[in-house]
């Protein structure tokens, strides 16, 4: 039988943080994840949307426990700041869902001067779970789920020497980078938890083609260029709902079969149910993820430190 949010074990007692739950994937996965009975901290940048989304998923589910969280991934201050409002309500999380994400727009910086596609989708991620990874050690059996995409396959791997492309933009080789990198952060975050044997394990997922507001979104953004348009009609015409599309990252954060290291996905690449698929070990990956993190604790100025439980891993 095919796997969907009816196969949610009881989350009741669990802390979730879903970033970009104020719309698509975002949205539905914190829906599912309060429908189960976990409490779920909506962090997303929007709060006026987070709040009608929250709203929503009240109405719909009345008993829902459900918290926002201002974050703005593209601002390491906002990141630091968000993650120091959510420790101070939740000793432990239990459940991070790396969600949140722009596509295919045309060059622009953060206000700290990264790509915005490297520095949104990965970067703000890093930052986010290296400043939350105290919490989610506290927890007995914490998942991180980190959202990649079908273009991490058209990505290259981060360079050191030029991680915000400069001079070598184009949107979606910025989003494939952006993309690659949250598959390789979801799999080299697995490696470090197991190597210091603790009890988290880090999953990753992509949605396949899901009809959500990310590719109105590129098409606004770029002045409906003609890849974007495509792809939003092509989202359009035959993507998954968003209730769908978020399927394989809910199967990552809470399917009791599901382990560190694995990979979920729809059946049928971009549509279907959610399956776990073999990893593809490419030639240089190990490589490529220690540049990565040298790269990602540079830019960041945070480290993911696993030796000592009782505490949040920073520095700078």
């Amino acid at each position: 039988m095919s796997w969907t949010a009816a196969d949610i074990p009881d989350q009741t007692g669990r802390v979730a943080v879903v970033t970009g739950a104020n719309a698509g994937l975002g949205r539905e996965t914190a829906r599912a994840l309060a429908g189960a009975g976990a409490h779920v901290v909506m962090a997303a940048r929007d709060q006026a949307k987070a709040a009608a989304a929250l709203a929503d998923i009240s109405a719909e589910h009345p008993r829902a426990s459900l918290e926002l969280a201002a974050l703005d991934l593209s601002s390491q201050a906002s990141v630091r700041e968000a993650a120091a409002a959510i420790l101070a309500a939740h000793e432990r999380i239990d459940l991070l869902i790396n969600n949140a994400g722009v596509m295919g727009i045309p060059e622009r910086a953060t206000v700290d001067g990264f790509e915005m596609q490297f520095g949104t989708n990965h970067l703000g991620h890093f930052a986010l779970t290296a400043l939350l990874i105290g919490a989610l050690l506290r927890a007995d059996a914490a998942r991180v789920v980190t959202v990649t995409s079908t273009a991490h396959h058209m990505g290259r791997a981060v360079d050191p020497a030029n991680p915000n492309l400069h001079g070598h933009y184009g949107p979606w080789r910025a989003y494939g980078q952006s993309k690659l990198a949250n598959f390789h952060f979801g799999i080299g975050l697995q490696q470090r938890f197991a190597a210091a044997g603790v009890r988290p394990s880090s999953l990753i997922a992509h949605p396949g083609l899901s009809n959500t507001n990310l590719q109105a979104v590129s098409v606004q953004e770029t002045g409906g260029g003609a890849s974007q348009r495509f792809f939003h009609s092509l989202a359009g015409r035959t993507g998954m709902t968003p209730e769908q599309g978020a399927r394989p990252q809910l199967r990552a954060a809470t399917d009791a079969a599901a382990r560190g290291g694995e990979f979920y996905v729809p059946r049928y690449v971009n549509n279907g149910p959610p399956v776990r698929r073999a990893i593809m070990r490419r030639v240089g990956m190990a490589s490529a993820i220690r540049r990565l993190w040298e790269v990602s604790e540079r830019e960041t100025g945070l480290t993911i430190e696993l030796g000592e439980p009782a505490g949040a891993a920073v520095r700078g």
